[in-house]
């Protein structure tokens, strides 16, 4: 499987719920794009737009990335395991400078900053969603 040729950046992933109920999420808003939905393959991602940049300021954790906009596609790979997920943006997020200098590790890999969050099915493909936060790289 491929998982995606380009390399934009690595950091930690969370996950979130939004659109219809699906496992453990309840029913929640569509995501600022209004096609979110927590039984797709899709991200909130910190720099979807100029209005969600000004939200998420990544750029206050020294973070660069790129632009994305809505149904743009990504792949993250869990750091650790290589699993990937191919995902579409769908929502702005996570509030990245809330999480500044937050750290996760696996096998002694250790990532910074939050960097995208994921809707469970996604996170549900490359760890458990009792994990939490994990270490990724994002690729376009």
């Amino acid at each position: 499987m491929s998982c995606g040729t380009t390399h934009e950046w690595s950091g930690e992933a969370s996950w979130f719920c939004c659109g219809a109920s699906w496992g453990p999420c309840s029913a929640a808003g569509k995501g600022a794009c209004q096609t979110c939905t927590s039984s797709a393959l899709q991200c909130a991602w910190p720099n979807a737009s100029k209005a969600c940049f000004e939200i998420t300021r990544p750029d206050l954790c020294h973070e660069t990335l790129q632009p994305h906009s809505c149904g743009d596609s990504l792949w993250v790979r869990h750091w650790c395991s290589g699993v990937c997920v191919p995902v579409k943006v769908a929502d702005c997020g996570p509030r990245t400078k809330s999480f500044c200098g937050g750290q996760t590790c696996c096998e002694g890999q250790c990532r910074s900053n939050r960097v995208v969050d994921l809707t469970a099915a996604a996170f549900s493909r490359i760890a458990n969603l009792n994990s939490g936060l994990v270490p990724v790289e994002i690729r376009a």
